[in-house]
């Protein structure tokens, strides 16, 4: 299912125990700050399902995962507060999959940019396919990937983090995501992905839902500051998206 609405779109559909959350944009999947509000909505809701043991994340269509966030809404910011809010998108949505009781498992069918990284890194296990990409290209435009960068460490450690941030022009591919620690799985092509997530998922929600919610609480140990965290750090990407070198990188993408 697609979708050609500015706000993009959100469906969920719970069946034998998984919640499947499917997000979609015209924009290659990118998120509109509505979008990301009603995603993070939707992980706290299902989060108290007790129908739901396992949710998967995935996006519309075959080709891009996610492009991170909206530019034309980042171009629009024109003050602090805008900033913050807009910043505060991710933030939030991470922040939700954190304390969501359910393990969250990530299907990623194509590249993913930005803040889609940070959805992967905030999945607790993701399937992808060898078109899987990753880039981290914020501080090519003057900003930095300041709130996913706490997901995509703790996935993948400071190194890499390092060397997606400093070469931001620079892909990734999915095998070396998966060496990192992004990825669990890569396959050849969807059909083969979406027929081992179906055998993963059959065997997951057969599980003790309260196993799984004891185990989540450990793999996420150590991060309960970041509630505080990831909004200290959309505030200060928000100061950095009003700079003049942001200013002037981001004239190009205006329409």
């Amino acid at each position: 299912m697609s979708t050609d609405r500015a706000n993009g779109s959100l469906y969920t559909k719970i069946e034998n125990k998984v919640a499947t959350v499917e997000f979609g944009h015209p924009a290659s999947n990118s998120f509109v700050s509505e979008l990301l509000a009603r995603l993070a909505k939707e992980f706290d809701k299902l989060g108290e399902n007790n129908e739901v043991s396992i949710i998967v994340l995935k996006s519309e269509g075959e080709r891009a995962f996610c492009a991170g966030a909206s530019f034309d809404e980042l171009v629009a910011v024109s003050n602090l507060e805008e900033g913050k809010q807009f910043f505060s998108g991710f933030a939030n949505v991470i922040n939700a999959m954190r304390k969501c009781p359910k393990p969250v498992i990530g299907r990623v069918q194509g590249k993913t940019v930005g803040g889609g990284v940070g959805l992967a890194s905030a999945c607790d296990y993701v399937h992808a396919t060898v078109e899987a990409a990753i880039k981290l290209s914020e501080i090519s435009i003057g900003i930095g990937p300041f709130v996913i960068a706490p997901a995509v460490e703790r996935k993948m450690g400071k190194a890499a983090l390092a060397e997606l941030t400093l070469y931001p022009t620079e892909w990734k591919n999915a095998y070396w995501a998966k060496e990192q620690g992004l990825y669990a799985k890569v396959y050849d092509s969807i059909s083969e992905m979406d027929k081992e997530l179906d055998i993963h998922l059959q065997k997951l929600a057969t599980y003790n839902p309260d196993a799984l919610a004891e185990m989540k609480k450990v793999l996420w140990e150590g991060t309960e500051h970041w509630d505080d965290l990831l909004l200290e750090r959309a505030e200060a990407s928000g100061r950095l998206a009003l700079s003049p070198n942001t200013k002037k990188a981001l004239e190009k993408f205006k329409k």
